[in-house]
């Protein structure tokens, strides 16, 4: 997973209104969770947006993340960040799109953010946790002992972190009901208020203009991160 502050554009549209956020976007490896420390000691990212548009990845490094997102009091969102074209050679710019999607893990890094918000156009998508190296021939693989407890300490894991972020168990009991060789379960808008995934419905301040997308893109979203 790769993480970037981005700012808001065009700047001719946006003016001093114009935001700020971090893309969070790519696979969660063993090292995401280092990699956003020290991205955090970089640079302030106390109370800022971060937006994810992540395929999931290891257990325990989404966990470390979420928690980490938490302590520093952070909003999380769901999108994707589209660069913009620079302008006269100034500061690159970006947008936002609501058409992204939050699968598997990304789903619990996304219960990290003390404020969470989903664009209804954006999709939420989980199943079951499996060692990974099997999970595409899950039906036909054989498991021993020692990976069955990995897979249940990981699920107590999860448990502790749903319950922890203030979220409802049900997410991960949906999750659980979702093999590996099924297609990814999408949550719908009023399970992703139910199990308390999301928290707040709208993120922009009213009031506050924003930079619409450039002709032949995505509708974009709105976010609250910090006005520059």
């Amino acid at each position: 997973m790769r993480f970037e502050w981005r700012r808001e554009g065009p700047a001719d549209e946006c003016g001093q209104f114009c935001r700020r956020w971090i893309s969070a976007a790519g696979i969660v490896s063993e090292s995401t969770a280092r990699d956003f420390e020290a991205f955090a000691k970089e640079s302030d990212v106390r109370g800022a947006t971060l937006v994810l548009d992540s395929e999931g990845g290891s257990v325990l490094a989404a966990l470390a993340l979420g928690r980490a997102i938490r302590r520093f009091d952070m909003t999380t969102a769901v999108g994707k960040t589209i660069p913009l074209p620079s302008a006269d050679g100034g500061a690159a710019r970006a947008t936002l799109s609501p058409k992204a999607q939050c699968e598997s893990m990304c789903a619990f890094i996304l219960l990290g953010g003390a404020r969470r918000y989903v664009p209804p156009e954006a999709r939420v998508l989980v199943h079951q946790i499996w060692l990974g190296s099997k999970s595409k021939r899950a039906l036909e693989s054989s498991y021993s002992a020692e990976e069955l407890r990995l897979v249940e300490r990981d699920i107590g894991s999860l448990a502790r972190y749903t319950v922890e972020m203030g979220a409802g168990i049900e997410l991960l009991e949906t999750a659980l009901r979702i093999p590996p060789w099924e297609p990814m379960y999408s949550l719908s808008r009023e399970e992703l208020r139910r199990m308390q995934i999301v928290t707040v419905e709208r993120l922009f301040d009213e009031g506050i203009p924003t930079a619409s997308m450039p002709t032949g893109k995505p509708e974009s979203i709105a976010t609250t991160a910090q006005a520059q």
